[in-house]
């Protein structure tokens, strides 16, 4: 059986993530993430983007670029894109997240983490469809900039997702291919 999207959104979150020392930061909004990412969330008909950042000049920059393919030239000039940065939202932090949904929802959203290695509690994807198919909660999938997402995170999560393996021991993408690769385990026909 596979899952009505409509009751599934993503987040890509800047803060708290690591940097390469391990350190908890704030990773800074790349055009291409924004653009990218709503145009396979908008393909697979996830209900919501959301892109997470406490920095303001961050949330002014996402806020011009969305409103410029929604609502300047860029909706006029491109259709397609005007589709895909419908679904996107930018919220302060994670918890922002979680309150609109359940205001919307009348429930809390059940929380999935990516992360690019292992963890004792990590689901396959196989199993992660299932669980979405029988169920009637929202998810809100999280995925992380930088080094990953802050151990804390992906410690309340409801369920954590298995790391994507390649055929060799390199494993770092971006996070657009990750995005693309997981939707496309979890939500294609």
């Amino acid at each position: 059986m596979t899952k009505n999207t409509s009751t599934a959104s993503i987040a890509l979150v800047h803060y708290p993530v690591y940097n390469r020392r391990k350190e908890v930061i704030a990773s800074a909004v790349t055009n291409l993430d924004i653009h990218d990412i709503a145009r396979c969330a908008r393909t697979y008909g996830l209900e919501r983007y959301y892109i997470v950042t406490p920095l303001e000049e961050q949330v002014t920059l996402v806020k011009k670029i969305i409103k410029h393919w929604t609502d300047g030239y860029g909706a006029s000039y491109n259709d397609d894109r005007k589709k895909a940065l419908d679904i996107v939202d930018v919220k302060e932090d994670i918890d922002a997240i979680k309150s609109e949904v359940e205001k919307k929802n009348g429930k809390k959203p059940k929380i999935i983490v990516t992360a690019a290695k292992k963890y004792v509690k990590s689901i396959s994807y196989s199993s992660m469809r299932e669980v979405m198919a029988d169920s009637d909660d929202h998810y809100v999938m999280l995925f992380g900039t930088g080094w990953g997402l802050e151990r804390a995170i992906i410690e309340d999560a409801d369920y954590v997702l298995e790391p994507i393996s390649g055929s060799t021991d390199y494993n770092h993408l971006s996070v657009r291919s990750a995005v693309a690769i997981i939707l496309d385990r979890l939500f294609s026909q």
